[in-house]
This record gives C-alpha cells, structure tokens and sequence, in this order.
C-alpha cells in the first residue's frame, strides 16, 4: 500500500513550501520526482530551486536533460519515472498517472485556487478508493504543518 500524503498550502506559496520537502527527503535516502503541469512551469521551479537559499544546494535536474535518470531530485511535466524517484510529488494540479513502484506521492495544492483545490479532493477520494493510507496537511498562520486528518 502506498502512502499519500495531501499538503494544503494557506500561508506560503509553491515555490517557498516545495525546497524543505525536497531537502526532507532528500535526508531520507529518497529520490525524488516533481511533477508539474507543464513544461513551462517545470522550468520556473528548476530556476526557484537554484536560487530560493544561499546557503544550500538542492541536487535536481529536469527531464530534459541527458543525466535525468542520475538525478537525485527530477523536476518533470511528464508521467515518467527515469531516476527511479521512491517518492513522487504532484504540484499546480499535476494528473498521476500510474503510480506502481511508488511508496508515496505527496500532492501540493494552494489553497487559494478553486481549480487545485477540486483536483486534490478528486486525487483524494480516488486514494482512499484504492486503498492507500491518506493523510491531510495544513499550513498553521506559523507556516507550520499540521495534520487534519
């Protein structure tokens, strides 16, 4: 059974949440895949993920380039799985596709756009039908997550 995990953002945005997620994993042992909603967006995070902290480096790459499968963190607007990501994140309303070989998937919704806000109750509702363990995450006015349910 695969774990799902749905993070609500209500204080920050995309771009401030996603790094500390990344880094998290990352100091799991886990590789990882972002998957956005197009290219265009893949590419804007790519850039966000160079530059959000002086004084760290986030490895990644995109699905573009010809080291994609050695890739630590992939950023992709694609189903694919080239870097043998453990852990998938879903990002700006991003469809899964299959999710075989997953042992968890994380979707990041802002909680400010109606749009996202449907797609995540519909990837929820399909979760829980599969049988996956689902939890729910919240920002606090801390920025802070905070289990729902």
């Amino acid at each position: 059974m695969m774990e799902a995990l749905f993070y609500h953002l209500t204080e920050s945005t995309l771009e401030e949440a996603l790094p500390p997620l990344l880094e998290k994993s990352l100091e799991r042992g886990w590789r990882v895949a972002v998957q956005s909603s197009g290219e265009e967006r893949r590419d804007a995070l790519d850039t966000r993920l160079w530059t959000y902290r002086d004084e760290s480096f986030l490895p990644h790459g995109t699905d573009g380039e010809a080291t994609a499968a050695e890739q630590p963190v992939l950023l992709t607007s694609g189903p694919g799985n080239p870097n043998g990501a453990t852990i998938r994140f879903f990002v700006d309303g991003a469809e899964p596709g299959a999710l075989e070989g997953y042992e968890r998937c994380v979707f990041l919704f802002d909680g400010h756009d109606a749009m996202q806000l449907e797609a995540a109750r519909a990837h929820w509702k399909a979760m829980k039908a599969a049988g996956h363990a689902v939890t729910y995450w919240q920002q606090g006015p801390d920025r802070r997550w905070e289990r729902k349910a």
